[in-house]
């Protein structure tokens, strides 16, 4: 039953050994400035769902006070999150998709040459392994 369920909903072939439900990448971008103009980090955010091949459901932000924000888009297929510290030069990046149709790359890719760090480290996480 469980797996006819996961198999509708992510399209996940749950037969393998070793099947994982999503991908999840955790991005350190240093050596960035970024414009807070919340607007265009929605916007952002909204592409870089698209690029995933993601499904785009609600955007939300919030612009610190003197400075800084966090943002996150959440999608059909789970989210990304951007936090930022400009005192710091920081932006971590939180990207987390379902599915066989998602490919988290692609959005950071486009993230990477939207803020254009100087230097990156990324973990990728395999979530969600299916025990049956």
């Amino acid at each position: 039953m469980m797996k006819a369920v996961l198999q509708k909903a992510f399209g996940a072939i749950v037969k393998e050994k070793n099947q994982f439900l999503g991908k999840h990448l955790i991005a350190e971008f240093w050596g960035v400035t970024i414009e807070e103009d919340m607007r265009k980090i929605e916007k952002i955010l909204i592409e870089a769902a698209r690029e995933t091949g993601s499904t785009p459901l609600e955007v939300v932000s919030h612009k610190f006070s003197p400075q800084g924000f966090s943002a996150m888009i959440l999608l059909a297929e789970s989210h990304i999150a951007l936090h930022y510290w400009p005192e710091e030069e920081y932006l971590a990046v939180d990207i987390f998709t379902c599915g066989k149709k998602s490919n988290p790359q692609k959005g950071l890719e486009y993230l990477r040459k939207q803020f254009q760090p100087q230097k990156i480290e990324v973990q990728k996480i395999s979530r969600g392994k299916l025990l049956s």
